[in-house]
């Protein structure tokens, strides 16, 4: 983080000096007046073009990143759907093999509940 600070702070002061460099380069031309105020109006047309461009080129890496920012949400949520499908078809496998498991288990207990048990205590013949 300090480095994105210190190039920040050292790209700052080369703008800044590059801007003063044009300024004393205006102020000590041996130019006319008349002919500096032209070179100003032309670096400053000069330079909205540049800013104008430049603006141009950001809106569209803009417009592209929200396209493919789109585009992965649209992947995402359809992997999120067909994951949830696949639970859901888990679950509810899972639900029906656990009522057939409780009814079998329920005819087992019936089915030992309606069997005649064995009488014990019935006299024998000796």
């Amino acid at each position: 983080m300090a480095d994105n600070a210190c190039s920040g702070d050292f790209v700052a002061g080369v703008l800044v000096g590059a801007l003063m460099g044009a300024a004393a380069a205006l102020l000590f031309a041996p130019q006319s007046g008349e002919e500096t105020r032209i070179l100003i109006r032309d670096k400053g047309l000069e330079l909205r073009e540049q800013a104008d461009d430049l603006s141009l080129e950001a809106r569209r890496r803009a417009e592209q990143i929200q396209a493919q920012a789109k585009e992965k949400a649209t992947e995402l949520q359809s992997q999120a759907k067909d994951r949830a499908a696949g639970i859901q078809t888990q679950v509810k496998q899972a639900v029906e093999e656990g009522k057939s498991a409780a009814s079998k288990r329920k005819e087992d207990l019936l089915s030992k509940l309606e069997e005649p048990e064995p009488d014990d205590q019935a006299p024998t013949e000796e």
